[in-house]
């Protein structure tokens, strides 16, 4: 069944919109049916027709995904077709203080990682350490260390011969890291984040190597909260002017 376009040029079919980003009309539909869209009008005959504010949302939308995530770019919009300029911010907000926290981390690790390659290698690294030779190289309880472990950030294996931990040259370098990081007040659930990168890029040293992508993915989504923050700012302005007044300040 063909869908009769239109006689009024304001109005959008679902595939008008779509078409403009590379989706499909039914995804459009689901957007709508989801609140991110704000609710269509519908005509005589049931179809769905969008206006400039429905282009102007589904651009907002998509360009808030990069920055924010999709959870959270529904988040926003939802609040936005509410009314509701509180919900928004403070999602907004929160994404830029994950976003600083990642920033502050990194700085971190670039710091912890330059002062463990620039130490000189020590011989008894080599081989195995029990869970005591290494609390008392960091100055911590084994407590500590055994805390550490089930937090994911620390992976010893078991002697086989008498079952006790034992933490090879990797796991001590996890450690000192942890313990610079842990120094620096950071939660245990982010340290055990920043360990996994420490393992997939295969220790300290190949890891300084690879902070710089780090920095341009966070200087990526950076740039991509402004872009969401301008489309956001665009699609506001379409709204009618009691709607946009809930977003002025003062």
């Amino acid at each position: 069944m063909t869908v009769p376009k239109p006689s009024n040029p304001g109005v959008r079919r679902p595939v008008d919109l779509a078409r403009r980003h590379g989706l499909s009309a039914q995804a459009v539909r689901n957007y709508e049916r989801d609140g991110v869209l704000p609710p269509a009008e519908r005509s005589p005959t049931g179809y769905r027709r969008f206006t400039e504010v429905h282009a102007t949302a589904l651009s907002a939308y998509l360009a808030l995904i990069p920055g924010h995530g999709y959870a959270a770019s529904g988040d926003i919009m939802r609040a936005v077709n509410r009314g509701d300029i509180d919900a928004a911010l403070r999602t907004i907000d929160h994404s830029h203080e994950l976003l600083q926290r990642d920033r502050d981390t990194l700085d971190a690790v670039e710091a912890a990682v330059a002062v463990l390659t620039g130490s000189p290698p020590q011989p008894q690294r080599r081989t195995a350490v029990p869970i005591s030779v290494l609390a008392h190289r960091l100055g911590v309880r084994p407590a500590t260390l055994r805390k550490w472990e089930r937090a994911g950030i620390l992976q010893p294996v078991r002697d086989v011969a008498t079952g006790y931990r034992v933490y090879s040259a990797d796991d001590v370098r996890d450690a000192e890291l942890a313990h610079l990081l842990r120094r620096g007040g950071y939660r245990l659930d982010h340290i055990a984040d920043v360990l996994r990168r420490v393992r997939e890029a295969g220790g300290a040293e190949p890891l300084a190597a690879s902070l710089r992508q780090w920095r341009d993915q966070l200087t990526a989504r950076g740039r991509a909260l402004l872009t969401g923050a301008a489309r956001l700012a665009d699609h506001i302005e379409t709204l009618d002017p009691p709607a946009r007044g809930a977003f002025r300040i003062g």
